[in-house]
């Protein structure tokens, strides 16, 4: 069945002691909500991993924001997937667009760390999304189908239900712009469209798609109950405890 996740995307941001601070914080918000709708999922900092799953147990979710797409050797300052399962998290994000635009990640080196995350014992969120100027020329679809198609369209049905799909608008991450409800539900619905093509109705139907784009309290009730989007991949506003509490209780 299709799971409602937020999760919360950190970046390269807290020292540990503000990391842990934060993971409590979160804690202690979602354990006073009754009835909560949505699994909710915390990316942090390679450093954080360890420190924060032994803050939030089995009540939340614990993820990495990367790994590398080896899985051991010489390879100095890399963190594998097998390291990322080790520490307690179960899944990690891949393809996020600061990665790819950052670091050159391509179609295919997050081909190969998808393979070795899901190897790992990992669930993934894999992000894709346009830039501005794709926007604007018309070839968003064909962005996004490429990144899709390119990266994970090689999985067998039962390795593809642990991938959760997140939509990045570029030019909506950390700017304070969004996409409008009815532009982020025609992505969200190609993208399920696209998974129904390869995979079939059913596989299609359980796969989570999250938004990722400047989702805040204000605007999140809105995206969610939109019918293909089932959650949010939340920047900054994951953190502070109390907006992304906003945006957990928005389901």
């Amino acid at each position: 069945m299709r799971k409602n996740i937020v999760a919360g995307n950190w970046k390269m941001n807290t020292t540990l002691p503000e990391g842990q601070q934060l993971a409590k914080d979160v804690c202690q918000a979602v354990a006073e909500q009754d009835n909560l709708k949505c699994d909710v999922v915390l990316g942090v900092p390679f450093t954080h991993l360890c420190a924060v799953k032994a803050i939030i147990g089995d009540k939340l979710h614990l993820a990495a924001q990367n790994c590398a797409d080896h899985d051991h050797g010489a390879y100095t300052g890399e963190v594998s997937a097998p390291m990322v399962a080790s520490t307690g998290a179960d899944y990690v994000i891949l393809g996020h667009s600061e990665r790819r635009g950052y670091y050159n990640e391509t179609i295919e080196t997050l081909r190969t760390k998808v393979d070795l995350a899901l190897a790992a014992g990992l669930n993934v969120i894999f992000c894709c999304g346009e830039s501005l100027e794709q926007r604007r020329a018309g070839t968003h679809f064909d962005i996004i189908r490429d990144e899709i198609v390119g990266s994970l369209f090689h999985l067998t049905p039962e390795q593809f239900t642990h991938i959760v799909i997140a939509y990045e608008p570029i030019w909506a991450i950390g700017t304070g712009e969004t996409a409008t409800a009815e532009q982020a539900q025609e992505i969200h619905a190609f993208i399920r469209q696209l998974l129904t093509s390869q995979y079939g109705n059913t596989l299609a139907d359980d796969t989570t798609i999250l938004y990722g784009g400047s989702c805040k309290p204000s605007n999140a009730a809105e995206l969610f109950a939109l019918p293909d989007i089932d959650g949010g991949l939340i920047g900054g506003a994951s953190l502070k405890a109390a907006d992304f509490l906003g945006i957990i209780t928005a389901f």
